[in-house]
């Protein structure tokens, strides 16, 4: 577990409860006396492994014009599909951007809420189904939902047929935040949903809430037999796989183990990289490594009995957003490692993994493109990054030689 310290400052004109303005705390001012510094400079960007600078990295615009794009999923031959939060979903395919695809679900497209991830099934070559998760309307406000559609083509028009909805968060909040929301379909093909806590805090801790979750679920939202609640007698939902978590925004699977892993939101700091183990509780928002916005202490502190620590955090805050490991062989500098965009820091982070620990962090193209909402490894070894603005852009970045 690690802690990064830093002196940079980001101006945001647009603060939101998942990028709220950056201030110098007590604690990093403390990181700046003689000792703790020289302690920071251990676990400084770049300090363990050799690296890409930016001047060895190209960037191509594959697409603009996007309203706030929240994800992207890799359909072959250089076709992709984009979510815009306010509620379409786009075909992108040689140069072009389709027209809002039918069929996708209506959409609360309110605060952080809208039409978020999209995946496809491990055996979307047979069965076209592509799953979207998205803020629902209900009693009580919304709630992350999860449904699929196949998708279906006719020349250049592509629409979704059959959409069913096959999880539902429970209970819906009338906030505009934390839906989290990352789909990820694990190697025994049952599929993992990141729910943040809606802004609520202590419900995180609620085995009878889905609120500050990880939910695991089957393919067409059947319960697993091996979920670690799903025979529980105390009120605990079944889906449920960990939980503690305050606002999880990315998720990807270990290229090598096929264990999930997450980066969630603090609040003031305490951005975490989290592996969430079944059953396993990891303490928002009893302990944290950042403070309330106010400036006051978060629960007990940095740590309790049977509450799991993070693999890293961050304070002060980067606002994390999408994650993947990177297995491609473009960039073989970055084999294996974590890539982190952030929003509120409106950059690319890399983290030097080794061993499922986290042991050195790069932060590249600070402002150049904004905030930085998805961030995913594609087919062609590339790596694409959705920028989350009213004009957003996918692009792709490659080695500039």
């Amino acid at each position: 577990m690690t802690s990064v310290f830093t002196s940079s400052r980001f101006s945001d004109a647009t603060a939101t409860a998942e990028n709220p303005p950056l201030r110098q705390t007590p604690r990093l001012k403390a990181a700046m006396t003689a000792g703790t510094l020289a302690a920071a400079l251990l676990l400084a960007p770049g300090a363990h492994a050799a690296t890409l600078s930016e001047s060895d990295i190209a960037s191509e615009v594959i697409a603009s014009g996007l309203d706030h794009p929240w994800a992207v999923a890799f359909l072959g031959d250089g076709e992709v599909l984009v979510t815009e939060r306010s509620g379409a979903l786009r075909l992108i395919a040689g140069g072009r951007m389709s027209d809002p695809i039918a069929g996708v679900p209506d959409v609360v497209a309110r605060g952080q809420g809208g039409l978020l991830d999209v995946a496809l099934h491990p055996g979307f070559a047979s069965n076209s189904r592509v799953y979207l998760s998205f803020s629902q309307a209900g009693d009580g406000g919304a709630g992350t939902a999860v449904g699929y559609g196949i998708l279906e083509r006719d020349g250049a028009t592509a629409r979704l047929d059959d959409f069913k909805v096959i999880f539902q968060q429970l209970p819906k909040v009338n906030a505009g935040q934390h839906y989290g929301s990352r789909l990820v379909f694990a190697p025994d093909g049952t599929l993992y949903v990141t729910l943040g806590e809606r802004g609520q805090g202590a419900p995180a801790q609620d085995l009878g809430s889905h609120l500050g979750k990880v939910v695991r679920i089957g393919d067409d939202g059947a319960l697993p037999a091996d979920n670690p609640f799903a025979n529980a007698e105390s009120g605990a939902r079944p889906e449920i796989w960990s939980y503690g978590h305050r606002n999880p925004q990315g998720a990807a699977l270990h290229p090598q183990t096929g264990e999930l892993w997450l980066v969630e939101h603090g609040a003031r700091g305490g951005d975490e990289i989290n592996k969430p183990e079944a059953g396993t509780n990891y303490g928002w928002p009893e302990i944290s490594y950042g403070k309330h916005y106010s400036g006051g202490k978060i629960g007990v502190g940095t740590s309790a009995p049977g509450m799991a620590q993070p693999i890293h955090y961050w304070d002060p805050s980067i606002a994390p957003s999408g994650m993947t490991f990177y297995d491609g062989d473009l960039f073989p500098e970055w084999k294996g490692d974590i890539l982190v965009g952030a929003l509120k820091a409106q950059l690319l982070v890399r983290l030097d993994v080794e061993d499922g620990a986290v042991v050195g962090e790069d932060r590249l193209f600070a402002g150049k493109f904004g905030r930085i909402r998805d961030v995913r490894t594609g087919p062609d070894g590339a790596v694409y990054i959705l920028t989350d603005a009213s004009n957003g852009q996918l692009i792709r970045l490659v080695p500039s030689d």
